[in-house]
């Protein structure tokens, strides 16, 4: 697959928070307790209901940003010229 020659900022910017969340929410299923030492509150009192939420929210987050990633660089595929190809 060939990429875009240029690539407007916008898809820049929703793949790198695409993959910021995606690793958040690895992180976050992995060490469910991350939220309470970064933070120190423990809103939930030790029942995990906060970290399914956090790593739900995460998850769209990283879906949906992915999307639109890819959503840009199928539209500067259609109307730039590629390089490598």
């Amino acid at each position: 697959m060939t990429r875009p020659a240029h690539l407007p900022v916008r898809f820049w910017a929703q793949a790198s928070l695409a993959a910021l969340t995606t690793i958040l929410t690895v992180t976050t299923v992995l060490s469910r307790e991350w939220v309470e030492i970064l933070t120190g509150w423990d809103p939930d009192r030790g029942s995990g209901a906060l970290e399914w939420l956090v790593v739900l929210a995460l998850g769209l987050c990283a879906a949906a940003l992915g999307l639109l990633a890819r959503a840009q660089w199928l539209r500067a595929a259609t109307t730039a010229p590629t390089v490598g190809g």
